[in-house]
């Protein structure tokens, strides 16, 4: 009877340790962090972008800022911090506080491009972030300034040729400056790189002719060729595209097959934000891009709205890394 008389108070002092596990747990569930997600947001929201003012990841952030502004009810405030090929903004979201308040609007340089292009990362594009939502895809173009005797691809190839190691390209990003290494060797020709801030600060120095061209996003490189600053010779899609009429792909205008990179945009918050905060975040996000007055100024400004859950981001991101890595091999260019 004694024996048994233990075994039962052994059994109940588990049973009150589980219960006790149980409220534990339901306590720290409407600890400081629930209590946020409860009443997210109660302040304002900022975006960080890691480009220039002026930037195609800069212009879709204010616009999915503004949207996120009417739909939430707070203040949402874009921050650019720009350089060193988007680490600077992506290591300040990394490192922020995991409450909903600071979200990272980037592009494929920051997620994919770096992890390829560089040894070591301030930040790891997987481990810091919560993925949100696709936000759309851009082409590049490729421009020159108007000074270089050339409209097509292939006859500044030629040039190029003609004046090896006399002819530069400007890079703001991981992506221009891989589809200016992609052209050099595909076309086997001697060029060199200059690295700049940001795209804006790229496409400036080229109308002033310091540079002779650069393969860009096309929300910033092409309203300057409609102006007759630079000369738009392609794009870097494998079909034309009605983001850029008229521009031939830089695969058919300079005989170069399988040239093809493009651009993407996506939002992440940092790792560890509430789940129902992240949640609503992505719901809110799709709700704005699927506003018709919003696509259409994405699509005038060169982007095409595109959105997902954020596991099919996370898919998409590992396999553009992959796919980057092979791109950077493939240009030949040496890990930094």
């Amino acid at each position: 009877m004694l024996a048994l008389s233990s075994r039962f108070g052994v059994a109940m002092r588990r049973r009150q340790f589980v219960r006790f596990l149980a409220f534990f747990a339901l306590l720290a569930g409407s600890g400081p962090m629930s209590a946020i997600a409860a009443g997210y947001p109660e302040k304002p929201i900022s975006i960080v972008v890691p480009f220039s003012a002026g930037s195609a990841t800069d212009k879709l952030a204010r616009l999915i800022g503004e949207g996120l502004s009417r739909r939430l009810g707070q203040a949402v405030i874009v921050e650019n911090k720009a350089g060193a090929s988007g680490f600077l903004g992506s290591t300040q979201v990394a490192r922020a506080a995991a409450d909903g308040y600071t979200l990272l609007v980037t592009a494929n340089t920051t997620q994919a491009g770096n992890p390829a292009l560089f040894r070591k990362l301030p930040y790891d594009p997987v481990k810091d972030f919560v993925p949100l939502s696709k936000l759309g895809t851009t082409p590049l173009a490729m421009v020159i300034h108007p000074s270089i005797p050339a409209d097509t691809v292939e006859q500044f190839i030629d040039h190029a040729r003609r004046h090896p190691g006399k002819v530069f390209f400007g890079s703001g990003s991981t992506s221009a400056r891989v589809a200016g290494e992609m052209l050099k060797t595909a076309a086997g020709i001697d060029i060199a790189n200059v690295q700049y801030k940001g795209n804006p600060e790229a496409v400036t120095d080229l109308a002033g002719g310091h540079i002779q061209f650069m393969i860009a996003d096309a929300v910033t490189t092409l309203p300057l060729a409609q102006a007759g600053k630079v000369k738009a010779l392609a794009v870097s899609t494998r079909r034309p595209t009605d983001l850029a009429p008229g521009l031939p792909t830089i695969e058919q205008s300079g005989r170069l097959p399988g040239f093809e990179i493009v651009g993407w945009f996506a939002a992440y918050a940092p790792s560890g934000t509430p789940a129902n905060v992240t949640a609503k975040l992505t719901a809110s996000i799709h709700a704005v891009l699927a506003e018709s007055s919003v696509r259409a100024k994405l699509l005038a400004a060169g982007i095409e709205a595109e959105t997902s859950t954020p596991d099919e981001l996370a898919t998409f991101q590992a396999a553009e890394t992959a796919k980057w890595k092979a791109l950077v091999t493939r240009a030949g260019i040496p890990l930094q």
